[in-house]
């Protein structure tokens, strides 16, 4: 495909799916996230509102896979829409991808630090109280410069790193759920469909009161659509992927489809192990931490804090190597300021280190620029679920067309109404991403648009190439052959 094999290729079927199942992390966005849904339209919010809206986000992967399978590439989303929508498409892909996975590694963190300053600060003996803005921003740049650090040293690392995240997150979500189940004062099944507005202060003020129930379940569905997000990262690892062809897609639909059952059982035992629904709500986003401490013993609920602070930190661990693996791909290409210098790759680690420290200093300025956690997770939304349907667009557009090569993995009849329903999901995260009151993302987005097509008109059509096509790709051959040999590849003769 005209691309040096620079990246050590060391990561097998289940080392993909884990790196995209830790970002996914239910236990980072179903627990930090958990009042979006909950102190919005109450039990529904959940009961109903996560399996539409995961599987939603399943017939997204299903036709993702599809596109990955044919082009198991790094930077993957990037390079499939440059490739079946020429390389404007490309472009734009490329800069709302990273976009996406720069805002979800801030959201991330930032429901890392503030986990462990609820749940754990007690233990720890640190008023959260007396914690200032600038606590958080140096807990952050430490926070992500070690995910980046770890990073650094190597896919081997961080791939043990990110296996072992998957056994702890399926571990925890587990003993959490029959922890909260077992020690519920009763069980009513009914509560998961029952529909309650929880806008005010009924629901702690997390959404604005007088929305309407429509309004609210709706605002509600930006629990799963943020939790289950992040699964492109099997496609961004596939030139580290063994049998790329079969074993991305296999990750990321299994990312997905695992993530969503763990993650609805554990969900929905928060919302049955509540003593009083309408008390949780009214705790806005300590609503997690009072139900568990209403239902759990002390020791059960500390052991259960930290493994899914662990977690939490893992997850934004992965989410490093997706979004810096973006970087190298589009940088590889002469997309990004100082390409030269962002596609390297450590002769020794065989990782993009300037990528690598390029995303994290900026997944930590961001969160100084809008600390607020509903806009993060509201903008990460809205740029990752953009990236994922241009491409699945243009891929239905270029079937039978200009795309006629189908790689092993793939969905035969079923491919054009999955990809259907895929771009009618990525449209409805987009819608409610925007929804009112999340004014603050809709004009982020706007603005970033508006930027992006200056920079695109103004300088870019000129001057970036895209990905090699055709005859390009044979004169390559030299230079790929001169970069394989510097990492210590075979040569690809």
């Amino acid at each position: 495909m005209g691309y040096a094999q620079e990246l050590a290729r060391r990561l097998g079927g289940f080392s993909n799916f884990a790196i995209s199942f830790s970002i996914i992390c239910i236990l980072a966005g179903g627990i930090t996230s958990f009042q979006l849904a909950f102190s919005a339209a109450g039990g529904a919010a959940v009961g109903i509102g996560w399996p539409l809206s995961v599987s939603c986000s399943l017939a997204v992967a299903l036709a993702m896979g599809q596109i990955a399978s044919a082009y198991p590439t790094a930077g993957g989303l990037y390079h499939w829409a440059a490739i079946l929508g020429g390389r404007g498409w490309g472009w734009l892909t490329a800069w709302l991808n990273l976009a996406g996975l720069i805002s979800v590694l801030s959201a991330i963190d930032v429901g890392f630090y503030l986990f462990v300053v609820r749940a754990l600060g007690p233990t720890l003996g640190v008023d959260a109280g007396a914690l200032t803005p600038w606590h958080q921003a140096a807990a952050l740049a430490v926070i992500v410069g070690v995910q980046a650090l770890v990073n650094h040293r190597g896919i081997h690392l961080t791939s043990r790193l990110t296996d072992l995240s998957g056994y702890l997150i399926l571990g925890v979500a587990v003993a959490l759920t029959l922890g909260l189940l077992v020690g519920a004062p009763s069980l009513d099944p009914a509560r998961l469909v029952t529909f309650s507005d929880f806008g005010g202060a009924a629901g702690g003020n997390v959404w604005p009161e007088g929305k309407g129930m429509l309004h609210l379940f709706l605002l509600g569905l930006l629990l799963p659509a943020y939790t289950i997000t992040g699964f492109d990262a099997s496609a961004h690892t596939a030139e580290e992927t063994l049998d790329a062809e079969r074993n991305v897609p296999r990750g990321m639909v299994g990312a997905v489809l695992w993530s969503g059952l763990f993650g609805y059982a554990m969900v929905a035992a928060f919302v049955l192990a509540m003593p009083d629904p309408a008390a949780g709500a009214a705790q806005g986003d300590r609503v997690v931490f009072w139900t568990m401490e209403q239902v759990l013993p002390a020791w059960f609920r500390i052991a259960c804090y930290t493994g899914i602070a662990v977690a939490q930190f893992l997850c934004g661990l992965a989410t490093v190597t997706s979004a810096s693996r973006m970087v190298y791909a589009f940088a590889r290409d002469g997309g990004l300021p100082w390409s030269g210098v962002l596609r390297r790759v450590s002769v020794s680690h065989r990782t993009p280190a300037a990528a690598i420290w390029v995303v994290a200093v900026l997944a930590v300025a961001l969160t100084l620029h809008s600390p607020v956690y509903a806009t993060l997770t509201a903008v990460s939304v809205i740029f990752l679920y953009v990236s994922y349907g241009l491409p699945v667009a243009l891929g239905l557009a270029a079937q039978g067309r200009t795309w006629t090569r189908m790689g092993p993995w793939r969905l035969e009849g079923w491919y054009r109404p999955v990809s259907l329903l895929a771009l009618v999901a990525c449209a409805g995260a987009i819608g409610i991403s925007v929804m009112p009151p999340n004014g603050l993302a809709l004009r982020f987005t706007l603005a970033a648009l508006a930027v992006t097509a200056v920079v695109w008109f103004g300088y870019e059509v000129r001057r970036f190439e895209g990905p090699p096509v055709g005859q390009e790709i044979a004169r390559r051959r030299s230079a790929i052959s001169a970069a394989e040999a510097r990492v210590g590849e075979g040569s690809t003769e």
